[in-house]
């Protein structure tokens, strides 16, 4: 059965978790980064194209099909072990009123993810997802990126670290989620500062304010990148100076992810900004990575299609915690299930195309 681990701190861990030293030290990690299988493509591909449906009958499926194959090294991928982790973070740009809800939102729904009683409980449950919850002290949120980094060097490595460590390597398929008041704002600016610098482009509703919050939220953008500029064109600082401890810990927990060769889906708009950063340092980070949904938020599509990346469902989603990469899922499951699972038209006794 699934089940939730909170870890009440980043500093409460385990003292002989990995840590990386500096940002340098992340940025070398992604220098050289593992492939997929060629072969087992090459392999699923042979596979699917002897099973009982006409060529392409089963549309992005088969296209899902083998890729898995690719990442997970077997012409016959699966899902048996999927993990979902949530990571809780506060802002100190919250100050500025970007946010219908107050900060202390964040610890009690990270309460409400505990006793078993958010959305994201309930979807792991469906699909048969183990769920951790990682608080990234919430008593110390981010500072105001209006007027300075959100982190310092060293809390931005050890949220980074957070993340990596957070991935179990029996996962084989990894959704990011997180949970933050404030934090649509924190990933408008970083995907305003990764790819147009116009916060009329970036910013969204979030959790649902009205006009005028609209008006302060863009400012607030707004003061953050002119605050920052001269540092934006480096994609980690970027994400230091305006993101949220939640970002980089997963920005860390899809890099790990990689290295491991488990295949990712990426939830919504916040959690598409983090793993942009890393697309951004280093084009093809995100190569095991699909787009679970488009959310609600704005700009969603727009961050997707910078990072390429096409989403498998529409259902108008806006409230994170992985949710949307948790729905999707059962989507992929049912694309692997159907190209592992059907038979051949030989095995069946079915006649193949004559022509």
């Amino acid at each position: 059965m699934p089940f939730v681990i909170v870890e009440n701190n980043i500093r409460g861990q385990e003292m002989n978790a990995f840590r990386f030293k500096t940002m340098d030290d992340f940025r070398e990690m992604l220098e050289v980064l593992p492939v997929p299988d060629t072969q087992a493509i090459e392999e699923a591909a042979l596979r699917n194209s002897m099973l009982t449906k006409p060529a392409g009958a089963l549309g992005r499926l088969e296209d899902i099909a083998a890729w898995y194959a690719g990442w997970q090294g077997t012409p016959n991928p699966s899902i048996e072990t999927p993990c979902i982790v949530v990571f809780a973070g506060n802002h100190g740009v919250t100050a500025h009123g970007v946010s219908a809800y107050p900060m202390d939102v964040t610890a009690q729904m990270v309460e409400n993810f505990r006793s078993g009683g958010a959305a994201i409980n309930q979807l792991c449950d469906e699909v048969g997802a183990e769920l951790s919850v990682y608080p990234m002290q919430l008593d110390v949120p981010t500072a105001d990126f209006t007027s300075q980094p959100a982190m310092t060097k060293e809390e931005f490595v050890e949220a980074l670290s957070t993340g990596w460590n957070s991935v179990k390597t029996a996962c084989d398929t990894l959704v990011v989620g997180e949970m933050g008041i404030g934090n649509t704002t924190a990933a408008a600016a970083v995907a305003a500062a990764l790819f147009d610098r116009d916060p009329e482009i970036w910013v969204g509703r979030g959790t649902g304010i009205d006009e005028s919050g609209i008006t302060v939220k863009r400012a607030a953008v707004a003061d953050g990148l002119s605050t920052h500029l001269e540092f934006l064109d480096d994609p980690f600082e970027a994400l230091r100076r305006l993101g949220g401890k939640e970002m980089a810990a997963m920005a860390g927990a899809i890099a790990r992810a990689r290295i491991e060769s488990i295949p990712v889906i990426l939830d919504g708009f916040i959690c598409t900004a983090a793993a942009a950063v890393l697309e951004k340092a280093r084009p093809g980070a995100l190569d095991h990575c699909i787009a679970g949904h488009l959310s609600a938020e704005a700009a969603h599509g727009r961050l997707l299609d910078s990072i390429g990346k096409l989403p498998l469902l529409r259902l108008g989603l806006r409230l994170g915690e992985g949710t949307g990469g948790a729905l999707a899922i059962p989507v992929v499951r049912a694309a692997l299930r159907c190209h592992s699972g059907m038979a051949t038209f030989e095995e069946a006794r079915v006649s193949g195309r004559t022509k």
